[in-house]
């Protein structure tokens, strides 16, 4: 798949349908019942790149101040959704070490994963960063956790709600209705292809997350290091 044929896609369909008004509010962010939980392997960008999203999403928050919006913890790239969040999932239903020796055996050709962050993209109810990987090596990986997961006997859902492709980040949802849709997208168009950074990732997260990958309900079970 053509990333940048992708994205472009992407936002073209969904502004259309912000400005139509036919975008998606998410009404689950502050709700204290959410129990949607689930395993992830996922990498983090640096700080630096951290920094200029901040500050993209500062310009954000002067047209749309009521949104929700990712802070530095909660920033991150999903290499795969072992298994996805679901309402009522717990860590005593997960074999870690099991999990680790799959995950380990994917990552025997894949020495580095390096993404590159140019541009932003939307979605119907949110704002994401574009995220290109530099070489196949993150395909290769997601291939072989498809192959090892799926000739496996352990629980997972790869794949189920979507195929992933894509290496984007989101950065902002919509919890509220849009105050200034047509201001929204000027901004939007202003960083579409702003250089946000690159960045060589150290090292792949598994861990247990809610829905919005919020620090305050992730728990970090392994970390797998390829350098």
């Amino acid at each position: 798949m053509n990333l940048s044929e992708h994205y472009n896609a992407l936002f073209k369909k969904s502004s259309e349908l912000i400005l139509s008004g036919n975008y998606t509010i998410d009404s689950k962010i502050n709700d204290e019942s959410d129990r949607r939980f689930g395993i992830t392997l996922l990498v983090r960008p640096n700080e630096e790149i951290k920094a200029n999203i901040q500050a993209f999403l500062k310009e954000l928050k002067k047209t749309e101040p009521h949104q929700y919006y990712y802070p530095n913890s909660d920033i991150h790239i999903t290499i795969m959704s072992l298994i996805s969040c679901y309402q009522g999932f717990s860590l005593d239903k997960f074999s870690m070490s099991e999990y680790v020796d799959i995950i380990e055996k994917s990552l025997v050709d894949v020495n580095e994963i390096q993404i590159d962050f140019q541009g932003v993209t939307l979605s119907p109810s949110a704002i994401m960063l574009q995220g290109f990987p530099t070489d196949n090596s993150l395909n290769v990986l997601r291939d072989k956790l498809r192959e090892n997961f799926k000739s496996s006997s352990l629980p997972q859902s790869i794949d189920s709600r979507y195929i992933i492709t894509a290496a984007h980040s989101t950065i902002m949802r919509f919890q509220k209705k849009l105050e200034n849709p047509e201001k929204l997208i000027e901004v939007i168009e202003k960083f579409r292809n702003h250089n946000f950074g690159k960045f060589t990732a150290e090292k792949i997260e598994l861990v247990f997350n809610d829905w919005y990958q919020r620090e305050k309900n992730t728990v970090n079970m392994c970390d797998l290091y390829l350098r």
